[in-house]
C-alpha cells in the first residue's frame, strides 16, 4: 500500500496502471549492489551503462500511453525489462527491443520466470523500430531522442500514441506524447525527465 501511495502522490492515478505496478515486483529487475534499493522511487544503474527508471516515471509514462487490453505495444529500450513487464499486464502483446544482447537475455529469463508469455524481447536497433511487426497501437521509448524518430512515427497506427523523451542533452529533456491522426501528428509536452540517449546501432559489451 505504501508503494501505491507513493505512486499516487507523484501523479499516477490510473487504477489499471496502479494494479499492474502492484502486480510486477521491481525487486528481481535490480541486481547487485543496488538490489536493496529496488523499492525506492529512484532510478538505479543496471548492466551495460543503462538505468532502470524510477517507479513513478514508469507509472507516469505508462499512464500517458493509455494502453488498452487489445493493444500491440512496442517498447524501445528493454533495459532491465521492468517497463515491459508492467506493459504486459495492460496490453495484448508487447514487443521490446534493445541494442545490448546481455540485457535482452537477462530480461527474457525474468519474463520466463515470471510467466509473462505475451512479451517478445529482441536484440536490435530500436531507433528503427520493428517494421516486420508494425503498425503498433502504442510505442514507448525509454531513451531520449533529439526528435521523435521518423521510423517510429511511421510504425504508429492511425489513432495510436507514442510516448518519448525528447532533448538534445541529458540535462534538458521533456516527455512528449505523440498522437497520430489521419492528417498528421499532435504533440503534447508532459513533464521534464532525464533518460540515457537513444543511440543507433548495436551496443558493444566489452
Amino acid at each position: 500500500m505504501q508503494f501505491l501511495f507513493a505512486l499516487r502522490s507523484k501523479g499516477v492515478t490510473d487504477n489499471r496502471v496502479l494494479a499492474a505496478m502492484e502486480k510486477i515486483d521491481r525487486g528481481p529487475f535490480v541486481r547487485g549492489l543496488f538490489a536493496e534499493r529496488a523499492y525506492e522511487d529512484m532510478p538505479l544503474p543496471i548492466a551495460c551503462g543503462q538505468t532502470i527508471s524510477q517507479p513513478s516515471v514508469v507509472g507516469l509514462m505508462t499512464q500517458a500511453l493509455q494502453v488498452h487490453p487489445r493493444d500491440k505495444v512496442l517498447e524501445v529500450g528493454t533495459g532491465s525489462g521492468y517497463q515491459a513487464a508492467v506493459l504486459s499486464q495492460l496490453a495484448r502483446r508487447v514487443y521490446t527491443v534493445d541494442r545490448y544482447r546481455r540485457l535482452v537475455l537477462e530480461a527474457r529469463a525474468l519474463f520466463d520466470e515470471m510467466e509473462l508469455t505475451n512479451i517478445t524481447a529482441l536484440l536490435g536497433d530500436g531507433s528503427f523500430g520493428l517494421p516486420d511487426q508494425a503498425p503498433f497501437d502504442r510505442i514507448l521509448v525509454t531513451a531520449a531522442a533529439e526528435d521523435p524518430p521518423g521510423p517510429l512515427l511511421a510504425q504508429l497506427k492511425i489513432g495510436g500514441i507514442m510516448v518519448v523523451p525528447v532533448g538534445q542533452s541529458d540535462t534538458v529533456q521533456s516527455l512528449i506524447r505523440v498522437v497520430r491522426h489521419e492528417n498528421g501528428f499532435d504533440y503534447d509536452e508532459l513533464r521534464p525527465v532525464r533518460f540515457v540517449p537513444l543511440v543507433e546501432g548495436l551496443g558493444r559489451e566489452d
